[in-house]
Parts: structure tokens; C-alpha cells; sequence
């Protein structure tokens, strides 16, 4: 198992199982469930309308994954064992290329296993530039232990989140404490795409 603030900072990785449903047939006819637990990851930009390696076009907001050996158009139930959401995705490309995950979720079957956590960070800083992003958040992440950056294609702008708080209450009193440390703060819900 793995820190929420790895789950929020990221949302690169859960932890999950997966169960394959009809791979292997018993002698009554039945499918057998094939599992396996490890890891997955989620992909989005800049793969988003993209040929897949079956020759579809990639929309990341489709229920599909990506898997090294499942042949194209099975259906597998992805189970988080962290909040034990399940989202039932397609095969239709090949990957993880990380040694260490068992599948690729579109950014849409990620969202759905990972749903249901709200936390909150507060915003500190919007800059176009990256570097200067990064450059704030390691100083906030020196003084207050979890700060990330966020680029939002929309307005081509990197933001910089700190802190990873359960309630509103907690990250407008983290809030109130930056407020005079970095400019402006305020509180934002931490997306899952983040």
C-alpha cells in the first residue's frame, strides 16, 4: 500500500487487482477468473487521439487500458485495493512500459477507481513558466513536507499546490498560514488528474 500523498500529488499510480473474466473456460462451460495484483498507471496526454497498437484511436475518456499480453477487446475488472472502487475497461492497447505496473488506464478508468476521496491542497502560484513553478514548489516543499505542480493545458499554466488536507477546514487554516508567505492562497479541491 502506498501514502495519500503519493495518490494525490500524482495520480499516476493505485494499487489494484485485476480479474480477467472468460480467459480459460472450466470443463462445465463456466468462465474462470485469471487474477492479477500489482500496480497500474494512467495515460492521457499527449497520447490522446493517438493510434493504439489494436488501431484505434486512443480517447482518454473511455473506458480502455492498455496491457503487455491480453489479447485486443478483453473486458477486465480493475479493482482498487485502496478504496475498493472497480472499473471495467477494455484492452485495446499494449504497455505498461514500467517494470513495475501490471496495466495502462485510460485517464477515464482511473478516474472512476479512484473516485470517491476528496482532499484539498491550496494554490500558491500560476506561472507559465516552468521552471519557476518548480522553483516554488521545492521551497514549499522544504518548509511544509507535500507541494506539487499541476500544468493545465487550458491556459498553458503550471500551478503550484500545497499541502494534502482531508477537509476544508484544515486546508483554509493552511491556507490563511501561506497566505502571507507566497502571495495570494487558496483552496482547491485536489482533482484526480493531479
Amino acid at each position: 500500500m502506498f501514502s495519500r500523498r503519493t495518490i494525490a500529488v500524482s495520480i499516476t499510480s493505485i494499487v489494484l487487482s485485476l480479474v480477467v473474466a472468460g480467459c480459460k473456460k472450466q470443463s462445465a462451460g463456466t468462465p474462470q477468473a485469471k487474477g492479477e495484483t500489482g500496480v497500474a498507471s494512467w495515460y492521457g496526454h499527449p497520447f490522446d487521439g493517438r493510434l493504439t497498437a489494436s488501431g484505434e484511436t486512443y480517447d482518454m475518456e473511455k473506458m480502455t487500458a492498455a496491457h503487455r499480453t491480453l489479447p485486443f477487446g478483453t473486458v477486465v475488472r480493475v479493482h482498487s485495493l485502496v478504496n475498493q472502487k472497480t472499473a471495467d475497461v477494455r484492452i485495446d492497447d499494449r504497455g505498461p512500459f514500467v517494470q513495475d505496473r501490471i496495466i495502462d488506464l485510460s485517464h477515464a478508468a482511473a478516474q472512476q477507481p479512484t473516485r470517491g476521496v476528496e482532499e484539498f491542497a491550496v494554490q500558491v502560484g500560476d506561472f507559465t513558466s516552468r521552471t519557476d513553478a518548480e522553483r516554488l514548489r521545492d521551497e514549499m516543499q522544504q518548509r511544509h513536507g507535500t507541494a506539487s505542480i499541476v500544468f493545465r493545458p487550458g491556459d498553458q499554466s503550471w500551478r503550484v499546490l500545497v499541502g494534502l488536507e482531508p477537509t476544508t477546514e484544515s486546508a483554509n487554516a493552511l491556507a490563511q498560514q501561506l497566505n502571507g508567505e507566497a502571495g495570494p492562497a487558496f483552496v482547491v479541491l485536489v482533482d484526480s488528474d493531479q
